[in-house]
């Protein structure tokens, strides 16, 4: 059965989508199924992957109890999109409205190596939901002031989702998103967050670009519209397959495509 990563923040603005959409492109590439769960009411994960708004049936229907989740798969993408925010309000007035999301994906879970879940810019009951559903759980974090202070209240939704409603799930680490380390202030934000979190931040920094936004905008990969770029994601993949464990081969393939990326 797969694992399932949930990557959550905060805030909004901490590059969780574009990781989600990056790291999928990156695993498919190195010979690995992998699924995506939009839960975010906004859809830009679902844009990303260009499907269609309308799409039916979506999330929304699966949480709400009106279609599988295997029947609201769109070519490997779980999508989602206003009504949403209608289904998050449904849920809540129900028992056990918290493993909602775990249940729907028992069996077509199945089917993949990696389940990826993109969370909404909260901590609230979509991002539980998330979190109840997942094996291991990623933190966004941005390079600004308050980027400590939005990490230490999101492991506190991590940890009372452990202790409550889902005593397996782990913590992955901190990824440090939109960061451009030439500034003071990032190399501090960096610096605050390893001091406090040690080893759990990951040692792969994804940089900060207006090409993330365009590349999100046409629907395309960063590591096709921006391979340098796109370098940092592979990175990044194989860093969580490293602590993962047991993904050798596919981390030969991730180490074979950042070479292709990058050229000595």
């Amino acid at each position: 059965m797969g694992t399932t990563i949930t990557i959550l923040s905060q805030k909004g603005g901490t590059g969780k989508t574009t990781t989600v959409r990056s790291l999928a492109d990156a695993y498919r590439r190195a010979g690995l199924e992998v699924l995506c769960v939009d839960l975010d009411p906004q859809g830009n994960l679902s844009d990303y992957f260009d499907v269609p708004a309308d799409a039916s049936p979506s999330v929304a229907d699966v949480l709400s109890g009106q279609a599988k989740a295997a029947d609201a798969i769109h070519e490997d993408v779980l999508p989602a999109n206003l009504g949403l925010a209608e289904a998050e309000l449904i849920l809540a007035g129900k028992m056990g409205r918290e493993l909602t999301l775990r249940r729907a994906l028992r069996e077509v879970k199945r089917r993949y190596d990696l389940v990826l879940v993109d969370c909404p810019p909260s901590l609230g009951l979509l991002t539980v939901n998330a979190l109840v559903a997942a094996d291991e759980a990623v933190i966004s974090s941005e390079a600004e002031y308050f980027s400590l202070q939005g990490v230490e209240q999101a492991l506190e939704v991590v940890e009372l989702a452990k202790e409550s409603l889902h005593p397996d799930l782990e913590w992955l680490g901190i990824v440090l998103n939109i960061a451009d380390m030439r500034l003071v202030h990032s190399r501090e934000a960096l610096r605050q967050l390893r001091e406090r979190f040690g080893e759990k931040v990951f040692g792969t920094v994804i940089r900060r670009s207006v090409r993330y936004a365009e590349s999100a905008e046409r629907g395309v990969s960063i590591v096709d519209f921006a391979p340098d770029l796109g370098a940092d994601y592979v990175a990044l993949a194989d860093e969580m397959l490293e602590r993962l464990g047991g993904y050798e081969d596919a981390r030969q393939r991730l180490d074979a495509l950042r070479a292709e990326l990058v050229p000595a």
